[in-house]
């Protein structure tokens, strides 16, 4: 019997928008004359010949940091969980073919950190929606280095309202390279799930600007905005249980270099005119927020 993940939703989720994109492709390498293994998935999906190869079984651990709980963490454990039974499966058949005709497989990072970073502000940060919607307009999500300064521009903006920040929350897990693309898709989908709607959209170089786009209600409370990051780079988070500690967290995470950067989602809500986001519904959603 398979296992179902139910998210708790307010009953009037409001609705945001979203950019972001990636690529999980491995490092490009001379094309050999044996069989090619392709794959769909994020941003274009990995295509490298890699089937396999020897078990790191250090990386079978995930590794958590500030709490790793709630969704977040049991995504994490279940991508690692998966990695391992087909692990002792190929070993049960024999050690699966790497490549064809003699040739090397590409060289694949042998892990990748998935890390996320939410934070609660005060409605009156009505100028960091505004810088939201203009990098959407703006950004190239197509490329690396697109993603790269999209991530350096969010977090920035992020930076310029610490008299704002109310409520923040940080996670990191480590997964094996062959479940990180499955395994950011699914925290993607945990947190697209939260919105009603998406009214402003670029992922991966496709734009959406609805009309309903405006100010929010003068009634809502609060901001949210996740950052969410596939990277092989080994940098540690300083979590977000105080302003300082989200502070250097934020600045970590902008300077991650495009060649580390795998796939980038930037979330928030609320974004339509009319829509409100209370300190109930901000609780319901986002469970795992602390008050800073």
């Amino acid at each position: 019997m398979g296992m179902v993940l139910i998210q708790v939703q307010p009953a009037d989720a409001a609705r945001g928008g979203r950019m972001g994109g990636g690529s999980f492709r491995a490092p490009s390498m001379p094309r050999s004359s044996g069989r090619s293994f392709g794959g769909g998935g994020y941003g274009g999906g990995y295509r490298g010949g890699y089937r396999g190869g020897g078990i790191g079984f250090p990386f079978l651990i995930p590794i958590f940091g500030f709490g790793g709980g709630g969704l977040f963490g049991l995504l994490i454990l279940m991508a690692v969980a998966g990695v391992l039974v087909n692990a002792l499966r190929g070993l049960g058949g024999g050690a699966p073919a790497i490549g064809g005709g003699g040739a090397m497989a590409p060289a694949v990072p042998s892990k990748v950190n998935m890390l996320q970073v939410q934070v609660g502000l005060l409605a009156s940060a009505k100028s960091l929606q505004d810088d939201l919607r203009s990098l959407a307009a703006s950004s190239d999500t197509s490329s690396s280095s697109g993603l790269q300064r999209l991530l350096q521009e969010t977090t920035l903006a992020l930076l310029r309202q610490p008299d704002l920040w109310v409520y923040a929350n940080a996670e990191t897990g480590t997964v094996p390279f062959s479940s990180a693309e499955s395994t950011f898709n699914r925290l993607s989908m945990s947190e697209r799930s939260k919105l009603d709607a998406e009214l402003t959209s670029n992922v991966g170089g496709r734009r959406l600007d609805d009309s309903a786009v405006g100010e929010a209600d003068a009634t809502n409370e609060f901001i949210v905005v996740t950052l969410l990051v596939a990277s092989t780079a080994n940098a540690r988070l300083q979590g977000a249980n105080t302003g300082e500690d989200l502070r250097q967290t934020l600045r970590i995470l902008g300077s991650t270099a495009s060649s580390e950067l795998l796939a980038l989602e930037v979330i928030w809500q609320p974004e339509g005119r009319g829509d409100v986001l209370s300190a109930e519904e901000l609780i319901t959603a986002y469970p795992n927020l602390q008050h800073l």
